[in-house]
């Protein structure tokens, strides 16, 4: 885990009468924590960024998401935004099961990124190898993100997790 988001998880924490948790996943642009309520049984998940950017593209499409009212697409769950935290790039949400679509840090809004027509055919096939016969589930699962003005770029077995 990245120890050096810890201090803005255990800051936002405090301000939300929560304690971290166990590590829920980690990797170069952030971690995320459980987040104990210390009032009430039940815990949240707790997601720091690292870079600001990341962090309101994955807030701006919580937001998108939440005002569709959006917890499931095509039977794999979505988490629930319950708070976010601009000076710290912290996100608190509900913490969902399998099957999920998690992490919406690398999404767009509105409109596909813009790269070469090259780029997005090597980018699908890499998808295609990664979730082999699952493949036309998961371009289902984004045809329907898409129609919600939320178009996913980081898709990997580990974002996007099918029961097992």
């Amino acid at each position: 885990m990245n120890e050096s988001l810890l201090p803005k998880a255990r800051v936002y924490a405090a301000q939300r009468q929560l304690e971290v948790g166990e590590p829920l996943g980690s990797g170069k642009d952030g971690i995320v924590c459980v987040g104990k309520l210390k009032a009430a049984p039940g815990t949240v998940a707790i997601k720091v960024h690292r870079f600001e950017e990341l962090y309101r593209r994955e807030r701006d499409a919580y937001l998108r998401l939440t005002e569709l009212d959006v917890r499931s697409v095509l039977g794999f769950n979505v988490p629930k935004l319950l708070s976010s935290e601009d000076d710290l790039c912290v996100l608190e949400m509900t913490i969902v099961r399998r099957p999920f679509v998690l992490d919406f840090a690398a999404a767009y809004l509105d409109a596909r990124p813009e790269f070469p027509e090259e780029v997005w055919a090597e980018w699908e096939a890499d998808k295609q190898e990664q979730f082999e016969a699952r493949w036309p589930k998961v371009r289902a699962i984004l045809d329907a993100f898409e129609a919600f003005g939320v178009y996913l770029t980081d898709v990997s077995p580990a974002n996007i997790g099918f029961e097992f």
